[in-house]
């Protein structure tokens, strides 16, 4: 159980939620484990299988409280809420924002310097605790051109120049990428990133990282009432979560890669866990779907101190409280979006 702007998250997936009063309950294993006053409620998020009691939803509704199921893994299953209010003007906000260029350049800043800012934070951190098994010079380098290019993306306000500009500090930061693997280097060589199909160890673990999170990403959008389908930095295309694949960015770093280089680096994932298919695809095996999974869920599991809102959070909760945040901006409520910098 945790509540984070307004937004009580419950987490454990046996937990039920009843009624009392004007009080949430909730149950784990016919105990009381918390108690929360609705009153001061905008959202209830739950992960749990075993439900809500029809008495709590029906007070949720009255009271326009959002009440959003997500399956075991974090997919989004379905939002409950009473007459729409406030949703409208969020979307319709954000579609509108969505047609106008400057507008969707400057929330396209904010996605690309996170994700620039928290790059650089990695490369810096593997020139300060590997310098024996790192190009040490050409780390210097890149994480200079990446200093520069946040520069530059600041003053940006044309959506072509700052793709551009991010995508060729991407093609630096994946040049330095086999560097990141310190263990296992004969079986998890990286020469570049491809995709669809990944033809690589090291690549199938990436793609597989990348999707899990954007799931995460929409059904965090999802709860908070945005359209995961319309971006900004990412142009609409029928069936892409255009807006969840702008919120992975500046999490692209610090959470995939970061759980991907920790798999390999661990052993938690070995050659074993591979199977070559005849047209060069690589995929995990079974048994390596299943390691990867666990270790996924048991990261999300993690607490780390939000380097914005200053609360301990579990990592399952960064995507939630990024949407939330990008919510209030859109709603005015805050002058800019806080995108995730992480120190």
């Amino acid at each position: 159980m945790r509540k984070l702007l307004n937004t009580l998250f419950i987490t454990a997936p046996d937990a039920y939620l009843r009624l009392d009063g004007q009080n949430i309950v909730i149950q784990q294993e016919q105990k009381i484990i918390g108690r929360v006053p609705l009153h001061n409620l905008e959202a209830v998020v739950t992960n749990g299988y075993t439900g809500v009691s029809p008495g709590l939803m029906g007070a949720c509704c009255d009271q326009q409280i959002a009440l959003t199921f997500l399956t075991n893994s974090g997919r989004f299953r379905c939002r409950v809420s009473g007459p729409t209010r406030g949703n409208v003007s969020l979307r319709k906000k954000q579609y509108a924002l969505s047609e106008e260029a400057a507008a969707s350049c400057q929330l396209a800043n904010y996605f690309i310097i996170g994700k620039l800012y928290n790059q650089r934070w990695m490369i810096e951190r593997f020139t300060r605790d590997y310098p024996m098994r790192v190009d040490v010079g050409l780390f210097k380098q890149i994480s200079q051109e990446f200093k520069t290019g946040i520069e530059t993306i600041r003053a940006t306000k044309d959506l072509e120049t700052l793709r551009g500009i991010e995508g060729q500090l991407a093609n630096r930061y994946f040049m330095l990428f086999d560097q990141f693997i310190l263990q296992q280097r004969e079986d998890f060589r990286f020469y570049g990133r491809n995709r669809r199909p990944p033809l690589d160890n090291v690549n199938a673990l990436l793609s597989l990282a990348y999707s899990l999170l954007t799931n995460d990403c929409a059904a965090a959008l999802e709860t908070v009432g945005l359209d995961p389908y319309v971006g900004f930095l990412h142009q609409d295309r029928p069936g892409r979560s255009s807006l969840a694949l702008d919120l992975i960015e500046e999490l692209r770093g610090v959470y995939a890669d970061r759980f991907v280089i920790q798999l390999i680096n661990k052993k938690i994932i070995q050659k074993k866990h591979f199977d070559k298919k005849p047209n060069g695809a690589v995929l995990l095996t079974d048994d390596g779907r299943k390691i990867f999974f666990s270790s996924w869920q048991e990261r999300k599991q993690e607490r780390l101190v939000h380097p914005y809102l200053g609360e301990k959070i579990e990592w399952g909760l960064v995507p939630y409280s990024q949407a939330l945040l990008l919510a209030r901006y859109l709603r005015d409520d805050l002058d800019g979006y806080p995108p995730f910098l992480w120190k």
